[in-house]
């Protein structure tokens, strides 16, 4: 019997999603570069419909037509090599499907390439890590619609499910799927940092030992900040050190890394004049953390805030915590979305919100309980420009705001940096303000540059001599 689909590349991820697949009832042929990674997973196959093989054009012959083939490779050259490789042994209607973390544009890149072909190629995003692989990812395939049909029956079932619907849905042409996958990635890096943020806070500011954070993480994952990383914070926290008996957060190096996706999020935001400055801030808090050894310098040489510290009432400024981390939450998600909308405009990819947003309840790393009120907000109003004016967020900022400038304004008088909660009150400040002072801006930049401007009081363009 010949193969249904075939994987390439058998990492940690590649593994995992052959498994599932064969979980599934597929018939999945396996092929990585070096043999080391097909032999370990064969040993884990037992019974499962799993095919190794060992030379590339043995993989391609043993798949059924049209061959259906995953990649998990390492995004980059890798990618463009595998491609080449399985060229000379593929035939017109043939489909590709990139599985990893791809930047979007490399994907169109691809996608151009292979069309005249007559090979399908598809960009699909994957969240959900190496657990979510084996057990059901939050799936995003972009490419063509047709090419994804032929490949839906797999990618649907292989999903993460969520009251019986697969978080799989078809997002758009060529690149869509990688470009939703990127920015998922940028909200991943705002809203890790926003919950490092609050955690920070209750410690350094209000003195809780770790135990006690890890309660306070644990009660709100009951409400409405129920959440897959609300929830691993919480575990994080419980968590000892078999070394020293201390809690295992304590002896964890202070130096986050970063592959890219978030950085690329930024990057793309910024050349087309979106403003994800919460996801950015994300990003920059990630590049100080790299400079620890400076750090370490730094706070023997530059004092903290010298002032006398008030008491705080404890339970008061948990609930202070609590609102403002969900208000800086909701903040960063709207900044995603709004890049998707922007961008889907610029490109003409139509990307479905609201689906988008049900995608991510299952499986994915920023699963939360609000993405639900995150589609139903897209499917009220499909043209809704920004998450915070929709009715049930506009009612939850409005009365959250407080707690997140008394925290912001906190922080800032007791010296704990807060970038990305800064970054949220920032945002809902701007995005409030019907009369900005960009006004200023732009006499400067036409006092020394010529550079003009529009009145507010009638159409036109206009050119002052300030000197």
């Amino acid at each position: 019997m010949l193969n249904t689909i075939g994987v390439i590349g058998l990492g940690v991820m590649g593994s995992n999603i052959a498994l599932n697949m064969a979980s599934k009832g597929e018939y999945v042929a396996v092929y990585n570069y070096t043999r080391d990674l097909t032999d370990k997973l064969v040993e884990k196959m037992d019974a499962l419909t799993i095919n190794p093989y060992y030379e590339i054009q043995d993989f391609v012959q043993s798949l059924e037509k049209p061959r259906k083939i995953f990649l998990m490779v390492t995004a980059g050259k890798p990618i463009d090599s595998i491609i080449a490789s399985l060229l000379p042994f593929l035939e017109s209607g043939d489909i590709i499907m990139d599985g990893g973390n791809s930047h979007y544009q490399d994907t169109e890149r691809r996608y151009d390439e292979l069309r005249p072909k007559g090979i399908g190629y598809l960009g699909i995003g994957i969240s959900g890590g190496e657990v979510g692989a084996l057990l059901g990812p939050s799936i995003m395939p972009g490419g063509d619609r047709d090419v994804y049909d032929k490949v839906a029956p797999i990618l649907t079932k292989i999903a993460a499910q969520v009251n019986g619907d697969p978080c799989c849905v078809y997002i758009g042409p060529r690149g869509a799927g990688h470009f939703v996958k990127m920015v998922h990635n940028g909200i991943e890096y705002a809203d890790m940092q926003l919950i490092a943020e609050a955690y920070a806070f209750l410690r350094e500011r209000l003195g809780l030992s770790v135990s006690e954070v890890a309660d306070i993480f644990e009660t709100w994952n009951q409400g409405e900040l129920k959440s897959y990383l609300i929830e691993i914070t919480a575990e994080i926290l419980r968590k000892q050190d078999a070394l020293t008996g201390l809690p295992l957060i304590d002896v964890i190096l202070d130096k986050a890394g970063q592959k890219g996706t978030g950085k690329w999020t930024s990057i793309q935001a910024i050349d087309n004049g979106i403003p994800t400055s919460i996801i950015t801030e994300s990003l920059y808090a990630r590049y100080i953390s790299s400079l620890k050894e400076e750090r370490v310098i730094a706070e023997s040489i530059l004092a903290s805030p010298n002032m006398d510290q008030m008491h705080l009432d404890k339970t008061l400024w948990i609930n202070y915590v609590k609102q403002a981390l969900y208000m800086g939450k909701v903040c960063a998600y709207a900044q995603g979305f709004t890049q998707y909308k922007m961008t889907s405009e610029l490109y003409g990819w139509d990307l479905p919100l609201k689906d988008i947003a049900l995608i991510f309840r299952g499986g994915c790393i920023i699963r939360a309980e609000f993405l639900n009120v995150i589609s139903e907000a897209y499917e009220a109003q499909t043209d809704l420009a920004n998450l915070l004016i929709s009715p049930y967020f506009a009612e939850k900022v409005t009365a959250y705001q407080e707690a997140l400038r008394e925290i912001v304004c906190e922080g800032m008088r007791s010296g704990v940096a807060l970038p990305c909660l800064s970054a949220s009150l920032t945002y809902f400040d701007s995005y409030r303000t019907g009369m900005s002072n960009a006004n200023l801006l732009q006499a400067q930049r036409d006092y020394f540059g010529a550079h003009t401007y529009e009145r507010n009081d009638q159409p036109g363009v206009y050119h002052t001599d300030w000197q």
